[in-house]
């Protein structure tokens, strides 16, 4: 992430209170309240947490991709393109030529399930050609050379032949491989990832973290990586951000979150690696509870329910707590964090 020392030239991605809410049946869903955080220009910013706690939509919100009943209500998301002045995502008007510039030869996603991103109808060359004379002027004969290099680059065999099939003649390897080609195939200054490992065995999962890690040291992408997996963060990582009930609870340098983890969720995730839990344990420990309702968060620091360290009467209290500078580069929503940092706990 950067920081305040850092040369205005490095930031690429300036997310600032961002909120993202749903309105259904039961009330509104705060799926992403008030998150913020930065990216420099070629790094890769890991954003974690359970299933529900709003990494997704953040992502999708980035590239204004959120569907009704969902609606962007706050904040703001700016890219830095090289040379130029920022970009106000949130600003520009849906479905203008600016907007299009932003998804695709800006910014660019690999969606969680490559099945659903690609269509079954057509042809993977139709599809990553379609993507490049969307965004560059170049004929269908340059587009088709193109296709083809980007599906050597992320290491795809017979190119050639696989331009002329359809996704559900290739292996789940494969049509991934093909989203990772269709994303970068305009050279994109971010890239987003949304659980690109997800549906993968093991084997194919550490083949394309390898390929993402390579493509970004070869193309100079920048990375937001969406990830529940802790383990994957520690490999491929710069910086890292919590999440936890939409809102942003740890943000720092991942080792130094790996290290002096300072939320105790950010502990509690941890904790439940089997790298780390092994050696103490023969039964992985767990985070006790459950995630609340989004329509109905409890008072204070919506994680206070579940947390051992939870003081009454302070912890549940008020509005949740702030975000706020904890070390250089390391920034915390507890207000026990440093209490429970000179006790040792958190550490």
């Amino acid at each position: 992430m950067a920081e305040p020392g850092d040369s205005p030239a490095d930031l690429l991605l300036e997310v600032s209170e961002l909120r993202t809410t749903f309105a259904t049946e039961e009330g509104v869903v705060r799926a992403v309240d008030g998150a913020s955080f930065t990216l420099r220009r070629g790094g890769t910013l890991a954003v974690v947490g359970e299933s529900g706690c709003g990494k997704s939509v953040t992502a999708y919100s980035i590239l204004r991709l959120v569907q009704p009943p969902g609606r962007i209500t706050g904040g703001s998301i700016r890219i830095h393109p090289t040379g130029e002045p920022p970009i106000d995502v949130l600003a520009l008007p849906a479905g203008s030529p600016e907007l299009y510039r932003v998804r695709g030869e800006l910014a660019a996603m690999i969606f969680q399930e490559p099945q659903a991103a690609l269509s079954p109808v057509h042809t993977i060359g139709n599809q990553i050609c379609e993507a490049i004379l969307l965004h560059q002027p170049v004929t269908r004969r340059q587009a088709q050379a193109r296709a083809l290099e980007m599906l050597e680059k992320v290491g795809i065999p017979q190119p050639e032949a696989r331009l002329k099939q359809y996704p559900h003649e290739l292996s789940g390897g494969m049509r991934q491989r093909v989203v990772i080609a269709m994303a970068l195939v305009c050279n994109p200054m971010l890239l987003i990832a949304d659980e690109p490992t997800t549906a993968l065995d093991v084997t194919l999962q550490a083949q394309i973290l390898r390929l993402l890690k390579s493509l970004q040291a070869s193309l100079g992408t920048a990375i937001l990586l969406i990830t529940h997996d802790l383990a994957v963060v520690a490999q491929t990582a710069d910086d890292v951000v919590v999440m936890y009930c939409g809102r942003v609870v740890e943000s720092a340098p991942v080792r130094e979150v790996m290290k002096r983890p300072r939320h105790p969720y950010t502990r509690g995730l941890l904790m439940s690696l089997p790298a780390l839990a092994g050696a103490r344990s023969r039964r992985l420990p767990s985070i006790a509870g459950s995630v609340p309702s989004l329509t109905d968060l409890p008072r204070g620091c919506p994680f206070h329910p579940r947390c051992p360290h939870a003081q009454p009467g302070r912890c549940d209290q008020g509005e949740p707590p702030p975000l706020r500078p904890l070390a250089e580069g390391h920034r915390v929503a507890c207000l026990r964090a440093e209490e429970l940092a000179a006790e040792g706990i958190a550490t």
